[in-house]
């Protein structure tokens, strides 16, 4: 019951400022660079989205049965959803869904994509960004995974040829709530 109570004061204390502050303004354009320049290379869509703290309505559910790993797989999947990620033509959508109060990373792929990675490949992108975040390098850890989800992208789903004109069909702009 302790655990739980830290665990809801630690998310009632942040809030989109801190999410925001962890996102340099500067930062998020090198990062929506970055997410234009990968999706030049393939079909695909990139979405990344920070957010400081979990809402309450999602820190209720927390239970033994319903452990707090749990809780964030559930948000990062709302998420892939509310952000329009499933809705690309050839379903291959990747959110990368960083939850700073908890330091947990998520990875959701459309069933397009999902259908040629294992999920071992997607859990080591994740380790390789913690193992960056956990050093400081908060910004080269998601540089590495966009490259290496980019190249998984290019992989399946290289772009056409040059005529074929590319649509943007989500924001290139990281989320940050």
């Amino acid at each position: 019951m302790l655990n739980k109570l830290k665990t809801i004061l630690r998310h009632v204390w942040l809030d989109a400022s801190d999410a925001e502050r962890a996102i340099s303004p500067e930062l998020l354009a090198r990062l929506t660079n970055r997410v234009t320049a990968s999706e030049a290379r393939h079909t695909g869509e990139i979405r990344i989205y920070v957010e400081a703290a979990l809402p309450l309505s999602y820190l209720r559910r927390m239970s033994a049965s319903n452990p707090l790993p749990s809780i964030i797989r559930q948000r990062a999947l709302m998420l892939f959803g509310k952000l329009r990620v499933w809705d690309t033509e050839h379903n291959n959508g990747v959110l990368i869904y960083l939850q700073l109060a908890e330091h947990a990373i998520e990875i959701v792929a459309d069933r397009g994509i999902a259908q040629h990675v294992a999920a071992a490949q997607w859990q080591a992108i994740t380790q390789h960004m913690g193992q960056a975040f956990k050093e400081g390098q908060f910004e080269d850890g998601l540089t590495q995974a966009l490259g290496e989800v980019s190249g998984v992208l290019v992989r399946f789903f290289p772009a056409g040829a040059a005529s074929e004109a590319r649509v943007n069909q989500l924001p290139n702009e990281p989320g940050v709530g």
